[in-house]
């Protein structure tokens, strides 16, 4: 599960909602399905 590093080392770390429990938990911040474009709905309305 490489992306529990990268999320572990992001200086802020998004995950999707259908991602697994553990990076999610790891996550700083979790957004929409990727399906629903997600990390720009984090982009645009959580991180500015």
């Amino acid at each position: 599960m490489n992306d529990l590093t990268m999320i572990q080392q992001a200086g802020i770390g998004i995950a999707m909602d259908n991602a697994v429990s553990e990076l999610k938990q790891a996550a700083d911040l979790v957004t929409c399905f990727c399906d629903e474009e997600g990390i720009a709905y984090a982009l645009v309305h959580d991180l500015m």
